[in-house]
C-alpha cells in the first residue's frame, strides 16, 4: 500500500497558510533557528499548527497546561497564549540539548515566568505531577502513546481538553503492512480513545494528524 505523507495537496497547504492570522516574528525567528540548528526539523508544530494551538488555547483559556514534549518551544509559546491571569504551562522533555534554543525564546517572550521547563522522562515525571490540568499537548515518543494516555486522564479536569500530535502516522494506521512499534502504539492509543466513555474524541487530518479530546 503505497503511503501519502501529505494529507493536502501542496498547493493547498500554501494556500491555507498564507490566508491563516500569521506568525509573530519571534516564533518566525525560532522556527528559521530550528531547522537552522537541528536534526529533525520537521517535529516543530511550525505556523499552521502553532496558529490552531494557540486559538484553541485562546478559548479554552486554561489555568494550567500540560506539555508532554517540549522540543525548541514552538508549541510552548503558542499554547501559553491563551493562559488565563496568573496560569502556567509544564514543559517535559527528556533532551537538555535543547535548553538553550528554548530559553532564548522563553526569555524574549512575556510568557517566561508562566513557562515551567522539567527535563527527564515524562512516563517518570508525570505521576509525581500533584495537580490538575485543563489542558494537555502530547507530543512525545510515540511508542508510549497508550502509557502517556493512562497517566494523563487522571490528571485532568473535567472539561479538560487533550491534543495529541501525530496520530495518523504518515498514514500508516491504516497500512497493513506496518509492523513498527510506533504505528502499532499509535493505532492503540486511537482505539483506546475510540471505546473510552469518559471521553469524546475526533482526530482531524491537520498535518500528520491531530486528535482532540474533551474529557467528560
Amino acid at each position: 500500500m503505497k503511503i501519502d505523507n501529505n494529507f493536502i495537496n501542496e498547493k493547498l497547504l500554501e494556500y491555507i497558510e498564507h490566508l491563516t492570522t500569521p506568525q509573530s516574528e519571534l516564533l518566525a525567528a525560532l522556527e528559521r533557528e530550528t531547522y537552522q540548528k537541528t536534526v529533525i526539523p520537521q517535529m516543530i508544530s511550525g505556523h499552521y499548527q502553532g496558529r490552531l494551538l494557540s486559538l484553541l488555547s485562546r478559548l479554552k483559556q486554561p489555568e494550567k497546561i500540560l506539555e508532554i514534549g517540549t522540543f525548541t518551544g514552538y508549541a510552548t509559546l503558542c499554547l501559553a497564549e491563551g493562559l488565563s491571569s496568573g496560569g502556567k504551562i509544564v514543559t517535559i522533555d527528556k533532551n537538555d540539548e535543547f535548553l538553550t534554543i528554548q530559553n532564548k525564546y522563553f526569555e524574549q517572550s512575556p510568557y517566561r515566568g508562566q513557562i515551567k521547563q522539567i527535563t527527564g522522562n515524562a512516563r517518570e515525571v508525570i505521576p509525581g505531577l500533584d495537580e490538575k490540568f485543563d489542558m494537555v499537548f502530547l507530543d512525545a515518543d510515540k511508542r508510549y502513546y497508550p502509557q502517556y494516555l493512562e497517566m494523563i486522564l487522571p490528571k485532568m479536569k473535567k472539561g479538560g481538553l487533550l491534543l495529541a500530535d501525530n496520530t495518523l502516522w504518515y498514514g500508516k494506521v491504516i497500512d497493513e503492512q506496518a509492523k513498527d512499534a510506533e504505528t502499532a502504539a499509535i493505532k492503540q492509543f486511537n482505539e483506546m480513545l475510540a471505546v473510552d466513555d469518559g471521553v469524546e474524541a475526533i482526530i482531524l487530518p491537520v498535518r500528520d494528524g491531530l486528535t482532540m479530546v474533551m474529557i467528560k
